[in-house]
């Protein structure tokens, strides 16, 4: 499904029927530059492990719990949940109808990685930089 990046709409019943490559948990359905929209719905116990990149979900279906470190949320459908690069997290005792979109984005190691904090300061400066310019000149 990811070969069309161009697509509008993918729904989630077309999601759910998509299955993951070989040696995957979720299923990929499009990329555009660093984004990723995927689609996972574990069945039995989440052994997913620490992403490279942040991570966005959004419950589809289902309901359950979410541990992220020590934190431990209970989420229902339409609930979006935040992780991290790098941060260990998973999806407990979840219904038999669960399914959630994900969503990775952004620089590996993290929007909060020293890399992109460096950039994200220069860009910060040179806007200040501007403004003040603007308001001097």
């Amino acid at each position: 499904m990811s070969e069309n990046p161009s697509r509008t709409l993918i729904t989630a019943a077309e999601a759910a029927a998509t299955p993951p490559f070989p040696g995957r948990l979720s299923a990929l359905l499009l990329e555009h530059g660093t984004m990723q929209l995927r689609w996972y719905a574990p069945k039995d116990e989440d052994k997913q492990t620490p992403h490279e990149q942040d991570e966005l979900y959004i419950v589809a279906s289902g309901t359950g719990w979410f541990r992220r470190g020590p934190e431990r949320v209970a989420f229902a459908p339409h609930d979006a949940l935040f992780v991290r690069a790098g941060e260990a997290h998973c999806f407990e005792d979840t219904s038999a109808d669960f399914g959630t979109w994900v969503i990775f984005y952004g620089a590996k190691g993290g929007e909060g990685s020293t890399e992109s904090l460096a950039k994200t300061s220069l860009k910060v400066v040179s806007d200040r930089a501007a403004t003040v310019d603007q308001l001097v000149g």
